[in-house]
C-alpha cells in the first residue's frame, strides 16, 4: 500500500478536484481524465476495453423502468433525513491500471522526493505488494474511494477520501466501512428514480365553484411502480430499487376549504387507482377524495392546489439481499380559480 506523507500533500491538494470528480457513479468518456486531458496509460483516448487508466469501479450503470408510466418526470423526495450514499469503496484499478497510475504520480513528484523513494521501495521486488500484484492480475483488484457527485458538498462525502488504494483478492472481504454492497447500490438507484407528474383529474374541470364538491382521482393505467437497477460489472453486483405508489395527499391551498377525507390523505384502491371518478347524480355526495372551496378567488388570485403522491421504496439485489428504504414523495402544484354563482347544473 502506498505511503501517505506530509511531503505528498501538495500533490494531493493540487489533484483534489480531479479526485472528487473521478468518484462520480457515472462512467467517464473512454480514456479521458475527469479534469480534462488523457488519463495515465490510456492510449490517447482510443477505446480498448478495460485498459490501463480506466477506473473500473466508476462503471456503475443504471437502468430505469417506468412500467408504462408517462408524462413529465421528476425526482422523489425521501421522507425524513435519509440521503443517498455520499461515498463508498469499490474496485478501482486492475494491477496494470494501478501501476500506470502510480508511475505517473511518481513522475509528477520527481525521483528525489522522499515519498516517491519510499513508495518505490514498497512496490519493489520482494515487498508485499511487489510489482503492483501484476502476477495476480486475474485474482483481484486495487480498491479505492468513490464520491457521489451529487453529494460533494456534504461532510460525509469526504469520509472515504483519505485512504490509499489497497489490494483485495476476488471474493475476500475488503474489511472497510462503506464497502460497495447491494444496499449501497440500492441507495444509489433510489437517487436515480424519476416518477411521472401527479396529474390529478378534477370534476368539475377548470374553474371550481364555491360550496360545490370537487371530485379528484388518479387513473390506475398511469399510476404504476417505477424501478431503477444499479449494476457494478466489476463485481457482478446489482440492486433494483422499486418505488410503488401507495397514496395521495391533497392540500387545497387555502384554509377556506373542506377536504375529503379530512386528513387530506386519499388511499390507493384495490385496483391501483386513487379516488373515484365523478358520476352524474353524485353532486351532493362527499367524494372519497376531493374538496370544496368556501370562498372565491375573485380579487385574490388563484389558490395553489398541491397534490403529493407517497411512494413506498423497496429493493432486492445480488445474493438474495433485500430491504426497504424510506418512503418518498413527489409533489405538483397547480393554480385553481374558484367562482361564486347561485346554481350550477352538472
Amino acid at each position: 500500500m502506498p505511503l501517505t506523507k506530509t511531503a505528498k500533500c501538495g500533490l494531493v491538494i493540487g489533484a483534489l478536484t480531479t479526485v472528487i470528480v473521478s468518484g462520480s457513479p457515472v462512467a467517464f468518456a473512454e480514456g479521458r481524465a475527469p479534469g480534462g486531458g488523457t488519463k495515465p496509460g490510456s492510449q490517447g483516448g482510443q477505446p480498448a476495453g478495460e485498459r490501463e487508466g480506466q477506473e473500473i469501479g466508476a462503471k456503475i450503470t443504471y437502468n430505469l423502468s417506468r412500467n408504462g408510466s408517462g408524462g413529465n418526470v421528476g425526482a422523489i423526495q425521501p421522507v425524513g433525513d435519509w440521503t443517498p450514499p455520499p461515498c463508498w469503496f469499490a474496485p478501482k484499478y486492475t494491477p496494470g491500471q494501478y501501476k500506470a497510475y502510480m508511475k505517473d504520480s511518481w513522475s509528477v513528484g520527481g525521483d528525489q522526493a522522499e515519498w516517491v523513494k519510499e513508495e518505490k521501495k514498497q512496490f519493489g521486488k520482494g515487498k508485499p505488494d511487489a510489482d503492483f500484484h501484476m502476477k495476480d492480475k486475474d485474482d483481484g483488484y486495487w480498491w479505492g474511494h468513490f464520491i457521489n457527485r451529487d453529494r460533494m458538498d456534504e461532510t460525509a462525502a469526504w469520509e472515504c477520501m483519505f485512504r490509499d488504494p489497497w489490494w483485495v483478492k476476488k471474493g475476500d472481504d475488503p474489511k472497510v466501512e462503506h464497502a460497495i454492497s447491494p444496499e449501497i447500490l440500492a441507495g444509489l438507484a433510489y437517487d436515480k428514480i424519476r416518477v411521472p407528474d401527479t396529474s390529478v383529474t378534477m370534476k368539475p374541470q377548470g374553474a371550481q365553484t364555491v360550496n360545490l364538491n370537487t371530485w379528484l382521482w388518479l387513473d390506475k393505467a398511469t399510476f404504476k411502480p417505477v424501478s431503477v437497477t444499479a449494476s457494478l460489472p466489476a463485481l457482478g453486483m446489482t440492486a433494483t430499487t422499486t418505488a410503488e405508489p401507495v397514496g395521495l395527499h391533497i392540500e387545497p391551498g387555502t384554509e377556506e376549504a373542506k377536504v375529503f377525507p379530512a386528513s387530506g390523505d386519499c388511499p390507493i384502491n384495490a385496483d391501483g387507482s386513487i379516488g373515484e371518478p365523478y358520476a352524474k347524480g353524485k353532486a351532493d355526495q362527499e367524494p372519497p377524495c376531493g374538496m370544496a372551496y368556501l370562498r372565491s378567488t375573485s380579487g385574490t388570485g388563484p389558490y395553489q392546489f398541491k397534490a403529493s403522491v407517497t411512494w413506498k421504496i423497496s429493493w432486492h439485489g445480488t445474493g438474495d439481499a433485500k430491504g426497504d428504504l424510506p418512503d418518498g414523495t413527489f409533489e405538483t402544484t397547480q393554480d385553481v380559480n374558484v367562482q361564486e354563482i347561485q346554481s350550477i347544473n352538472r
